[in-house]
């Protein structure tokens, strides 16, 4: 099977902003695109059937029109419709697997709903084995964010990234021609904390500790990829809110998760939870070891 970029539809517009998404990164990727929508009450093909009697008419308009869509927008972009007789999450978890991405559509997420982002999207995170792009539906103009537009931002640990999250991220970037912005966010320790806020001495030990660690992970994927514009971003508060301020009118947010071992049930660490439940741009969340 040739390399794909897997977009989930289920007729939703976050789903129809997904797939737009997935074409427009397929292509910069060099990549064909899947749309895949996956339902298990599909019936078996009729041989000469009337519309209004095609049980499947509806599935089938779905990833037809939105194949259309993406053909026009991508005339040299290889479009492939794909219908599946199987429970969503797993259909896209399989997807997943067989993927370089899968993207998905993620419901724009107020204070209340900020928990619940679906009972399909969730599961499907935290047991892929590839990446999983996550995107709202596309905003009116005026209520686009402003700030730097195109950059990627990377969220990182100073040990532990993964290679998986950096190389995703630094692809992305070069694909797409934009930079990168690295972002630690660090705790001040409880002792430091002073009315007025950090103690300055040890914020500044904390700050330039941070950046030549920070330094030091980027340092072999300055050199893999070169052409990509590398900033770094020390934040002195927690990791989950400083990844959510950098990526204010961001291209994109790339977080990692563990990948799932064996006998240990999937889940997705607090900064992977901000981002999904709060993040405004798509958000990548890269499994790693």
């Amino acid at each position: 099977m040739q390399p794909v970029v897997t977009a989930g539809l289920d007729g939703s517009p976050e789903s129809l902003a997904a797939a737009r998404w997935a074409a427009e990164e397929a292509e910069k990727r060099g990549l064909a695109l899947r749309l895949l929508h996956a339902w298990p009450l599909l019936v078996p093909e009729p041989v000469h059937t009337a519309s209004e009697a095609d049980q499947n008419y509806w599935a089938r308009r779905l990833v037809h029109t939105a194949q259309a869509e993406l053909r026009a927008r991508h005339p040299g972009l290889s479009v492939v419709g794909d219908l599946v007789p199987e429970d969503a999450q797993e259909a896209l978890i399989k997807a997943a697997s067989e993927s370089e991405m899968l993207v998905l559509g993620s419901r724009g997420l107020e204070a209340v709903e900020s928990y619940f982002l679906g009972d399909v999207s969730m599961p499907v995170v935290a047991r892929a084995e590839r990446p999983v792009v996550l995107v709202r539906a596309e905003p009116a103009v005026e209520e686009a964010s402003p700030g730097p537009v195109g950059r990627v931002v990377a969220a990182l640990k100073l040990h532990g990234s993964g290679e998986a999250l950096l190389d995703f991220a630094f692809h992305t970037a070069a694909a797409r021609g934009v930079p990168l912005l690295a972002v630690h966010g660090r705790s001040v320790p409880l002792h430091a904390r002073m009315p007025w806020g950090a103690d300055h001495d040890v914020a500044e030990e904390m700050t330039r500790e941070a950046r030549q660690q920070l330094t030091g992970v980027l340092h072999p994927w300055r050199e893999k990829y070169p052409q990509v514009q590398v900033s770094e971003s020390i934040r002195l508060t927690s990791p989950g809110k400083a990844v959510l301020q950098a990526s204010e009118g961001a291209a994109l947010l790339v977080v990692g998760r563990r990948a799932h071992r064996h006998g240990v049930a999937p889940h997705l660490g607090p900064v992977a939870h901000a981002a999904l439940h709060h993040g405004r741009c798509p958000v990548a969340v890269v499994p790693h070891e």
